[in-house]
């Protein structure tokens, strides 16, 4: 598809890319193609640096970037932190105000939907902690998708805890018919002071308003010292319009929302036709 954007960027110009995992580079089984791997290594190859931004855990997304070859800091959490991997060198880090997370917790307690916070790591134990308060199909389903396992606890104790200053992120699992019922509530009572963003169908991620993947990718580009006109950002959901908004140039995957696909300069292929490989491959050669 041609681009809406009539100021394309030029090969040579591009100096880093902004991939969204889910949904974009990730094919619909979340595996990496060897195709998109060889492109984007290729890519690394030329100079062009790979920057993974994701709604996804640090743990959660470390086997791509592995595959993909992509070291230097990464957008994960929505935005919530950027990390320096390997290496777990955390730059930034966003926390969620502990009030708006009892708020959920307690709405998850009265509405019986799953419902897991992520909260930051310590000295002694640097690793972020994801916590829920039963298991059931929502925590296999999460652990089948990322790999990670919530630990089972008091939420509203562990978020008590002077010793916690906030939480990464507070995630409710659940269809479109449940989410529709509580994201009201959510917005009714925060307004614009909780960044709420529906992703990868089940997910209802809420945050600190500026945790968002835009704020991520900037705080990026500042430690790299480029500007919005040396990256392409490609992404598929409501959560990646952020960085949409950063760049100067954008691609969405056919298989992305309407309302992405609208904000984006260009459509490209579905992830199940490695549509961020096909065009990458079109666009250096």
């Amino acid at each position: 598809m041609m681009p809406r954007n009539t100021m394309q960027p030029h090969p040579r110009s591009i100096k880093a890319l902004a991939l969204d995992l889910d949904g974009t580079i990730l094919r619909p089984d979340n595996s990496l193609s060897e195709r998109t791997v060889g492109v984007i290594r290729a890519c690394v190859d030329r100079g062009i640096r790979p920057v993974i931004c994701t709604g996804r855990a640090i743990e959660a997304a470390e086997k791509y970037r592995a595959a993909l070859g992509a070291g230097g800091p990464h957008v994960y959490y929505n935005g919530a932190v950027v990390a320096e991997m390997p290496g777990w060198k955390i730059h930034t880090m966003i926390l969620q105000d502990r009030e708006s997370a009892l708020f959920c917790v307690d709405l998850s307690r009265k509405t019986g939907l799953y419902c897991q916070v992520y909260l930051p790591g310590t000295p002694e134990r640097p690793r972020h902690r994801l916590v829920a308060e039963r298991g059931g199909p929502e925590r296999d389903f999460y652990l089948r998708h990322t790999g990670l396992e919530a630990e089972i606890g008091d939420m509203e104790a562990v978020l008590k805890d002077p010793a916690v200053p906030g939480c990464i992120k507070t995630m409710f699992i659940a269809d479109a018919e449940a989410q529709a019922l509580v994201r009201p509530v959510i917005e009714e009572r925060y307004g614009g002071d909780l960044y709420i963003a529906g992703t990868m169908g089940p997910f209802l991620e809420l945050m600190n308003p500026r945790a968002t993947k835009g704020e991520g990718l900037q705080a990026v580009l500042n430690i790299l010292n480029l500007n919005s006109r040396d990256l392409i950002a490609f992404g598929d959901e409501e959560n990646d319009l952020p960085t949409f908004k950063t760049v100067a140039f954008s691609a969405a995957p056919a298989n992305a929302r309407d309302t992405v696909k609208a904000a984006a300069d260009m459509v490209i292929g579905s992830n199940a036709d490695d549509g961020v490989a096909a065009f990458l491959e079109e666009f250096l050669a």
